[in-house]
């Protein structure tokens, strides 16, 4: 009953919508002509940003399941070359690709026939729950990334 528990609000926390932003919400209507600005003083832009959750939660999903998994050069392996997106779908299926990934890795932490406690055998002392906590404080603070890059862009829509 407590896994449970456990993998429920698992499920919520890399869903977002409490404390965290959603990402849903984060990435909606966001105009096309501001994807690839970079705010003055600000490093990235949304198209960074969002490559850059994509990429990051890509890669602690396939460290979960895959042992043969080799994760990208740091950190140039983890941020597109360009602030602005390639061409005019690389948006969307950017975006189709990081609700896939997160999906899977819900799907990972509620499937009670994997352990949430156990070491990966590959890693050096990961567990399913260390890996889900990751993907989830990764994606909340780079969200809050986006939406003050939508805010200074005048992109953002405040509830």
């Amino acid at each position: 009953m407590k896994e449970k528990v456990l993998r429920d609000e698992l499920q919520d926390l890399l869903s977002g919508g409490h404390a965290h932003a959603n990402w849903k919400k984060t990435f909606a209507d966001m105009p096309v002509e501001l994807r690839g600005i970079r705010p003055e003083k600000l490093p990235h832009s949304a198209w960074e940003l969002l490559e850059h959750l994509r990429i990051g939660q890509w890669d602690i999903l396939e460290f979960s399941r895959d042992a043969k998994h080799v994760s990208p050069k740091w950190p140039e392996g983890y941020w597109p070359a360009s602030p602005e997106p390639p061409n005019a779908t690389a948006w969307e299926k950017s975006l189709k690709s990081f609700a896939k990934d997160l999906a899977a890795i819900k799907k990972l932490v509620t499937n009670p026939k994997k352990n949430l406690f156990a070491r990966i055998p590959h890693g050096t002392g990961q567990t399913l729950l260390r890996e889900a906590l990751l993907a989830a404080d990764h994606n909340a603070y780079h969200l809050g990334q986006v939406v003050l890059v939508r805010r200074l862009l005048g992109a953002w829509k405040a509830d």
